[in-house]
């Protein structure tokens, strides 16, 4: 039986020119960090991960090194601990599952349940662009074979907002299914900005309805239970959320409280892939929508993919992708191929065991800061 002989964490930092403006924070973006997290068997494999930045975790590896890597829901109450008292260290969570799938030779997507090898992937866009700029953007999206595209909010007035969704709706028809991230429900530290109330929430969603938007994500402060539900009776666009809530607990009160159409738990972020089943499920059995946001890295949308491919009916699950601000040499640096999607906007995945990504070594070597 194989055990868990030593755990490597590393800290990594792309710089880049031009910045990268997105859309959620106020300040320009002109380089990318990346955590990678290694977990080695004492026969020689190791799993990969990728996402927070294991913050809190030194000091706990001796809860893993000795044990058996198969014992996932014994790691996974563990990390809720540390998740409890301490940072997201859920990227051992998803190395585990890789070093699992390699142990036993098969995708991780098939150990989940193997429902699917694929996933429709949508264009999720990042930046605050100009409504003509938007709308140029959507066209390529088409051109590359996406079904559907994410536009973000967060302009400082919802109409302007409303002006670059109508520009490309005009543009692309029904060529494309249309999301919107309305960005109200988390500010970074230094966004000291309100967010809307039920009353604004509630004038957006009347012209997302007009428009046949197919989802409003965050569109209220994420403690606003009762304004979800609230606006989740009044319209009939689909209310989504949870993308970083952190206790599992949570989304069952969100689910009961008739808060969400859509739960969006990001597995790099949140309870990793063994803590996301429970979620997963949760929303089949309550007839809601289930994929998660997932805006870290190519390994990341990478797990977020096994997870919902292997066990979930998702009809889209997000695809970080905004040329040239944020294309797949920036997002996916550390990996030896970038994820790509088929012609037709498909997120395939094979029969390699694990979650089947490798990384460019050479690159992170000169890219590590710790």
């Amino acid at each position: 039986m194989p055990k868990i002989e030593r755990i490597e964490i590393s800290q990594h930092r792309l710089h880049f020119d031009p910045p990268f403006h997105a859309a959620w924070d106020t300040r320009p973006r002109t380089f990318w960090d990346a955590t990678i997290v290694r977990v080695h068997d004492d026969e020689g494999r190791v799993g990969l991960g990728s996402g927070d930045l294991m913050l809190g975790f030194t000091g706990h590896e001796d809860l893993f090194v000795g044990r058996d890597p198969l014992a996932l829901e014994r790691h996974w109450r563990v990390l809720s601990h540390i998740n409890f008292h301490y940072g997201r260290c859920w990227p051992l969570d998803l190395a585990l599952w890789d070093l699992v799938g390699k142990i036993t030779g098969q995708p991780c997507w098939k150990l989940l349940g193997g429902l699917s090898n694929r996933v429709r992937a949508y264009a999720s866009s990042g930046t605050l662009r100009d409504p003509a700029a938007m709308a140029e953007v959507a066209v390529r999206y088409v051109e590359q074979g996406f079904g559907a595209m994410k536009i973000r909010f967060h302009r400082g007035d919802w109409r302007e907002d409303i002006a670059a969704l109508q520009a490309v709706r005009v543009r692309v028809g029904d060529r494309l299914e249309l999301m919107v991230d309305c960005n109200q429900g988390w500010r970074l530290p230094w966004d000291t900005d309100a967010p809307w109330s039920l009353k604004d929430a509630l004038a957006v969603a009347r012209e997302l309805e007009e428009l046949g938007v197919y989802w409003m994500e965050e569109p209220l402060h994420r403690a606003d239970r009762m304004g979800m539900r609230a606006l989740r009776e009044a319209t009939d666009v689909r209310v989504a959320g949870g993308e970083m809530t952190r206790e599992l607990h949570e989304f069952r009160d969100l689910v009961t409280g008739g808060c969400l159409d859509v739960l969006q738990p990001d597995a790099a972020l949140v309870g990793g892939i063994t803590g996301l089943r429970r979620v997963a499920l949760m929303a089949q059995e309550h007839n809601l929508v289930f994929t998660p946001h997932t805006w870290t890295n190519g390994m990341g949308v990478m797990a977020n993919a096994h997870l919902t491919a292997g066990l979930t009916d998702a009809p889209w699950l997000e695809y970080p992708f905004d040329p040239p601000e944020w294309g797949l040499d920036r997002r996916d640096y550390m990996l030896a191929e970038p994820l790509r999607v088929t012609a037709d906007g498909w997120i395939v995945l094979g029969d390699a065991p694990g979650m089947g990504y490798a990384l460019d070594e050479d690159l992170l070597a000169r890219t590590r800061i710790g």
